[in-house]
């Protein structure tokens, strides 16, 4: 292991007044395949059972898409979703923006279609890849671009359909991913009234091999052989991303809460990215928030990556378990290696 981490500079946002305006989020919706993968389903596969899979990971099942399914289908419907929870129509947002590594192409940016095929054609769109840690940077971007007043409404997706992209011979990586999205409309409110409280960001690149996809970039470009190696699929260290994804998530949430001059008894949700149960666990007990704060699903739906936050906060709309003015931490592990957490107060 490299010693570099330890010392990497991290991004780090409080809640200074930028200007005139404030952030908040005015509607949330997601949408899942209706495949569900059951850990039996699983063990007809991998020498597996249920009983090993939900004690190392939580996960009791995970929704895979259909294979002529696509990450942008999945997108329309999530964001169709929180548009009409917030009342909205697809040309009233200003920005869409998509956080995937799971695209439709390599390019164009899946954003685009996304926009597109919801009717808003000619919108700014674009799509950031920093694998499960997209929520987390998203978030304090489209805050950052309605509080600079750039734009009045940004709408947030995170998805990801990793069944096309898991290694069917490696039950260590393939039990874990789900498919799924999850979209956050983000709107101008008063500056008083600003809902983003504080941030910290952080990556480093110098370990990829971590957690990544090997073929398929200009590093190496996908060819028979490496589809055969599948290296076209996912690889990951999994005892590494456990030590650093449990330190980064329980440290980062720990600055957010001092920057916004709060402590861990003024939280009243952690909505994790959920990975894997005992990375949750684990970092929450580190942070001293009780279990009974912390918003799990893992069980239903796997690792769904960039999709996972949002999918949870939507699930938690839904449920009308979150109240006006409560406090929230977002916070997440993924490839980049990358990490963050964000504060928010919620607003109903």
């Amino acid at each position: 292991m490299s010693n570099r981490r330890k010392s990497t500079p991290a991004i780090r946002i409080d809640n200074g007044s930028i200007g005139p305006y404030g952030a908040r989020i005015a509607g949330v919706g997601h949408y899942v395949p209706d495949r569900v993968v059951t850990n039996a389903d699983l063990a007809q596969i991998f020498k597996t059972s249920d009983e090993w899979i939900v004690t190392r990971t939580g996960m009791k099942e995970r929704r895979w898409a259909s294979p002529e399914m696509a990450s942008s289908d999945l997108c329309i419907r999530a964001a169709r979703h929180a548009l009409e929870r917030a009342n909205l129509k697809p040309g009233d947002i200003d920005c869409y923006v998509v956080a995937t590594v799971t695209p439709d192409y390599l390019f164009p940016a899946t954003a685009c279609i996304v926009a597109s095929k919801l009717g808003a054609a000619g919108k700014p769109a674009f799509d950031i890849e920093i694998a499960c840690s997209g929520f987390i940077y998203g978030l304090p971007m489209a805050a950052s671009f309605i509080r600079a007043g750039v734009f009045k409404r940004v709408m947030l997706i995170g998805v990801e359909t990793l069944s096309k992209i898991a290694n069917m011979e490696d039950r260590g990586t393939a039990i874990l991913f789900g498919d799924g999205a999850g979209a956050t409309v983000v709107e101008r409110t008063t500056a008083a009234n600003d809902c983003f409280l504080s941030c910290e960001l952080g990556a480093d690149g110098s370990e990829p091999e971590i957690l990544y996809q090997p073929a398929g970039g200009s590093r190496e470009p996908v060819t028979a052989e490496s589809i055969k190696l599948k290296r076209d699929k996912v690889h990951m260290s999994g005892r590494e991303v456990f030590k650093i994804a449990v330190a980064k998530m329980a440290d980062t949430a720990k600055t957010v809460l001092a920057r916004a001059h709060l402590t861990t008894q003024d939280v009243r949700w952690v909505i994790p990215h959920q990975a894997n149960l005992r990375i949750i666990e684990a970092a929450v007990k580190r942070l001293g928030i009780p279990r009974e704060r912390v918003f799990v699903n893992i069980e239903k739906y796997g690792n769904t990556s960039a999709a996972s936050i949002p999918i949870a906060l939507s699930e938690m709309v839904e449920a009308d378990r979150l109240k006006d003015g409560d406090l929230i931490i977002f916070t997440g592990f993924g490839g980049g290696l990358s990490w963050g957490s964000v504060a928010w107060r919620w607003s109903a």
